[in-house]
């Protein structure tokens, strides 16, 4: 995986494109903390579905069984 700093990926965007065709997975840094990565096509893909996952339908797949009860006591009552 290779690191470039933000100025540098604006000055050599067309090589990076490049490199990232043959396979190569860059890192765009912003004042040396990671800001994002550029992957090619093939790899977004096999991404994209990880991002469509729903979170509750997860949380269905746990094999513990967990049961939840509401709370049946009443609301306190509050002065507004």
């Amino acid at each position: 995986m290779k690191t470039v700093n933000l100025r540098d990926a604006k000055a050599t965007f067309s090589s990076l494109v490049d490199e990232v065709v043959k396979g190569e997975t860059v890192t765009i840094t912003r004042h040396g903390k990671p800001a994002a990565v550029l992957v090619s096509v093939e790899t977004a893909r096999n991404i994209q579905p990880l991002e469509k996952s729903n979170f509750g339908k997860f949380l269905l797949t746990y094999p513990g069984g967990v049961e939840l009860e509401r709370n049946q006591t009443p609301m306190r009552r509050v002065k507004l």
